[in-house]
């Protein structure tokens, strides 16, 4: 017997009812809170309660983080041009890549990876490579993320505090050995080694930021709806641009055809 073209072992539906994970979704309307509905679609089981806290303040951590962000300005720039809400919001999450959203992935197969190993020999092998670690640096913070302070914290209080994070933190303490120079855990490193503490799989990674900043998302796009007039965003060439192309020039003769 062939295989159907589309597996799927998230939803179905039996009779007329939706289930979830073998759930129906009835029985799961008011009685899940949203973090714990989201365990449960993206683990396949329901969540302990510390498990439902730990997601629920991962999932806070990562709401919002001021206008300046690409996704930000394409979400507002694209409605600016006079599409509605849900085009904004696409936008926005299709500028999530590699420097805005991805390094939570990338963290997390670092220290999946590499967890069992030595860090101060893993952190060696990758400056020596010139190959970049995820999860560690930040533009701003130089002593400490607080962000991945207060989400360890609660690591360490609901018992997800464990060979991930402890191997973040070596990793941590190893590159400034190595490099004479601090580069903290960030928000991204902290909650790599958490959700790795968890059970998720690397590869889950953008799903998680993508999760917990669509709502920002969509706050910005509805108020860039109702507060500013299509093409506000429209660029001042002369405070905005700098013209590095040719002076104007004139069109060869024997291009002239017209």
């Amino acid at each position: 017997m062939s295989k159907k073209m589309w597996r799927t072992a998230i939803s179905w539906h039996f009779g007329h009812d939706a289930y979830v994970r073998g759930y129906k979704l009835e029985d799961l309307i008011g009685n899940l809170t949203f973090s714990e509905a989201i365990y449960l679609v993206l683990k396949g089981e329901l969540p302990s309660k510390n498990e439902a806290k730990m997601l629920d303040a991962i999932f806070v951590s990562l709401v919002e983080h001021s206008i300046a962000p690409p996704s930000i300005i394409s979400a507002r720039a694209v409605i600016s041009g006079g599409n509605s809400l849900h085009v904004g919001v696409g936008a926005g999450i299709l500028a999530f890549g590699e420097a805005h959203g991805g390094a939570l992935e990338n963290a997390m197969k670092f220290l999946q990876e590499n967890v069992e190993k030595d860090a101060e020999e893993v952190v060696n092998e990758y400056l020596s490579q010139k190959r970049r670690i995820a999860g560690f640096g930040h533009r701003y913070y130089k002593d400490f993320d607080p962000r991945s302070k207060k989400l360890l914290e609660i690591a360490k209080k609901l018992g997800f505090f464990g060979k991930y994070t402890k191997f973040a933190l070596e990793v941590e303490k190893a590159i400034e050995k190595i490099k004479g120079k601090k580069l903290i855990l960030n928000v991204d490193g902290a909650i790599a080694s958490i959700v790795s503490e968890m059970g998720f799989d690397y590869r889950m990674g953008k799903g998680f930021f993508i999760i917990g900043r669509s709502a920002g998302l969509v706050a910005h796009a509805y108020e860039e709806l109702v507060m500013e007039k299509p093409f506000s965003k429209r660029l001042d060439e002369e405070k905005d641009v700098e013209y590095l192309g040719n002076l104007p020039k004139e069109l060869p003769e024997e291009y002239k055809r017209v």
